[in-house]
């Protein structure tokens, strides 16, 4: 049996890897991707807003607190804005269609 050296031998597994997500069709390799698959499919369809647009609405408004980051819900098409302040997490939940603040909590 003929070995192939460790390089080579990840790059054949690579390149099939990567031939078969491309020949996935878009809802599958959305799924591949999970959230920001899906968030991406919804952007290009023009459902929602830009993450960096909502962002810079949000962020402002929430005086001393640092910002963690986002997550997004595909089933509520929603952002979900991360924020710490005093050793406190605070959620800030947006509507990903509209930039409309949906919910607070901590």
């Amino acid at each position: 049996m003929k070995r192939f050296p460790p390089p080579f031998a990840a790059l054949a597994v690579l390149s099939v890897l990567a031939g078969g997500l491309l020949s996935m069709p878009e809802a599958a390799r959305a799924d591949a991707g999970g959230e920001q698959g899906e968030v991406r499919k919804e952007r290009r369809a023009g459902n929602v807003r830009p993450l960096r647009e909502i962002e810079r609405q949000v962020i402002p408004r929430m005086n001393g607190m640092q910002y963690l980051g986002p997550e997004y819900d595909p089933a509520a098409m929603a952002y979900r804005l991360k924020f710490i302040q005093n050793g406190k997490v605070h959620f800030v939940d947006v509507d990903a269609r509209t930039g409309r603040i949906i919910g607070q909590s901590r």
